[in-house]
């Protein structure tokens, strides 16, 4: 068994160090609360510190970077952090593995593959991108082994109350009341689950196959905000739930006074043509599959 440090207990760091603990490993939690599941070493830091966050890896086999600011301040909050995980990396010699995100990538056409180059121009996503790059080029001259991970939006238990088919969703779905949407109902997504996350980031950290490049989370065809719905819905035994849509400018309007909802903008895109991912790669390489989506579904609602 090795020595395991995950950093955030998120949605995605939870079940990251949950499954490690219950292999066998030792698991070393770092948060800013000195947060974590039982059974795992927490450890309370600011990952912006470079000699804490070093401390904390050392001796470790895989660092896992599971933290997610708040995306109103990655511009000022991700560079001291990202440039903290690389010194830890170096010094322990810990494999490290990224928690990464489609929106580098922009706008597409067509399903997304990870050989398509980081070409976003919004600030705050280059800033993800120069993240993975950073990595990349200190793992291609020896000093670091890295690897990225990267899923489309995430559902499951644990998900958090920002995820689209969170409590905004499950909540009025539940009660039998209209769902309501910020984006059409009918646009084929990809929803990425949250254990399936946690696995492949696992296997990741722990297969030199993955080192040196990107991977895309095991995730199912693409289905609608109407379709998830519906599916569970039938699961539950209830007729298909009702949408409606939000005007766009009522939004616009209210991100005036939510730093959150202000940033909606710039991710729209995602919901107003058909948002794909393609992880035929992972798959095909470590043998995973995603979750089917009755028991992901089926575990969402009884969490």
């Amino acid at each position: 068994m090795g020595k395991h440090v995950v950093v955030g207990s998120g949605q995605v760091g939870t079940h990251v160090a949950s499954r490690l603990l219950a292999q066998g490993h030792e698991v070393v939690v770092v948060t800013r609360s000195g947060g974590g599941p039982d059974g795992a070493v927490k450890v309370a830091a600011d990952i912006s510190d470079r000699a804490r966050l070093t401390e904390a890896a050392k001796g470790a086999d895989v660092l896992y970077n599971c933290v997610n600011p708040k995306y109103h301040r990655w511009l000022t909050d991700w560079p001291p952090m990202a440039e903290s995980f690389l010194a830890a990396a170096e010094t322990s010699g810990a494999v490290y593995v990224m928690l990464g995100n489609l929106y580098p990538y922009g706008p597409v056409t067509g399903p997304m593959t990870e050989d398509l180059p980081l070409a976003s121009a919004n600030p705050k996503f280059r800033v993800r991108a120069r993240m993975w790059r950073d990595a990349l080029a200190a793992h291609e001259a020896g000093r670091i082994r890295a690897t990225e991970v990267r899923g489309s939006d995430f559902f499951g238990p644990g998900a958090s109350d920002q995820s689209y088919l969170g409590d905004r969703f499950l909540v009025p779905l539940m009660a039998g009341k209209t769902i309501q949407l910020l984006y059409p109902p009918d646009m084929p997504h990809s929803w990425t689950y949250l254990p399936d996350v946690a696995d492949a980031l696992i296997v990741a950290g722990g297969d030199e196959r993955a080192w040196g490049r990107p991977w895309h989370v095991p995730t199912g065809d693409p289905l609608s905000f109407r379709q998830m719905g519906e599916r569970m819905a039938a699961l539950l035994g209830r007729p298909a739930p009702k949408f409606a849509q939000l005007p766009w400018p009522l939004v616009r309007m209210a991100g005036l006074f939510s730093p959150m909802i202000g940033e909606l903008r710039h991710v729209r895109y995602q919901f107003t043509a058909p948002f794909v991912l393609d992880s035929s790669a992972f798959q095909s390489t470590f043998g995973d599959a995603p979750t089917p989506i009755e028991v992901a579904l089926k575990a969402t609602l009884d969490a």
